[in-house]
């Protein structure tokens, strides 16, 4: 049997809602699915119950973006309960700083002449999280962009002229927050860190370790057999968990299925089974 443990609703830049998300995981025969919104658990209790009546696991996760010069560094938090926490406290404070950045990117878009208010993003979001995918969007249905991919490559990506940075926590901070609240940090999809030189990714691993890392995402929905089994046998080498999800937005990540990711992707559940292992061994 297989679980997805990367995806995405529109409590942050997910097309489906909570519950959406959750019927599609039931009706593709999946026995677990964690959510993992961007820098919020908003989606979580809607989940949980959307969950019960379908009769899957879903367990609660939350991605953080790091800071992390080099490309970008996300990190998959999984079993962290909404609620006080020394990680969703500082979640709080995170959505902050994506709600002022936000507000940055429409003003530097009005500057280029686009017409857009942030109150047309908000309404596209509706009661989620507001993030990029959503300006794009409405950059899209006014007409300025073909599609979400265009209006990230023209304004709304790393080096764009509407790009804005956000505060973001450092590696070793969230890992720590995340493993001090009993949740279990994975390093997702690390193909976009930008490490190139040989030994880098193995420094890096061996830093993240010594932190307190549990995982790290092998079973990726975008890399095929090949790539997947090298970074199993680099997981295995770090005694990291070798994770896995799709990393599903919905509409706003087209061509990749929840379950199933680009090519043909299948989390089995011994995953899981192994994650959960090392939540109870404990930090």
């Amino acid at each position: 049997m297989a679980v997805d443990l990367h995806t995405h609703s529109t409590a942050s830049d997910g097309s489906d809602t909570p519950t959406e998300l959750v019927s599609k995981a039931a009706r593709a025969g999946l026995t677990a699915i964690a959510l993992t919104d961007h820098d919020t658990q908003e989606g979580v209790p809607e989940a949980l119950a959307a969950a019960q009546k379908e009769g899957i696991e879903l367990v609660p996760g939350v991605e953080l973006s790091l800071d992390w010069p080099q490309g970008g560094m996300h990190l998959v938090v999984l079993w962290l309960p909404p609620g006080p926490g020394p990680l969703q406290d500082r979640l709080a404070e995170l959505r902050r700083g994506r709600d002022r950045r936000n507000i940055e990117i429409v003003e530097r878009l009005n500057q280029l002449g686009l017409d857009i208010t942030i109150e047309e993003v908000a309404a596209r979001a509706g009661d989620g999280s507001v993030g990029r995918p959503h300006i794009a969007a409405v950059l899209v249905e006014k007409g300025y962009c073909a599609d979400i991919a265009d209006a990230f490559d023209r304004y709304l990506a790393s080096g764009r002229p509407a790009y804005v940075h956000r505060p973001r926590l450092a590696p070793e901070e969230a890992i720590s927050l995340a493993r001090a609240g009993g949740a279990v940090p994975v390093l997702a999809h690390p193909h976009t860190l930008g490490l190139d030189a040989p030994g880098e990714m193995a420094d890096l691993l061996e830093r993240l370790t010594g932190a307190g890392l549990v995982g790290i995402e092998c079973h990726y929905g975008a890399y095929d057999e090949g790539g997947r089994r090298g970074m199993v046998a680099l997981a295995e080498r770090f005694g990291l968990v070798p994770s896995g999800g799709s990393d599903y937005h919905g509409s706003y990540k087209p061509g990749v299925e929840l379950g199933t990711g680009k090519v043909g992707l299948g989390v089995p559940d011994s995953v899981l089974a192994d994650l959960a292992a090392a939540r109870r061994s404990g930090p």
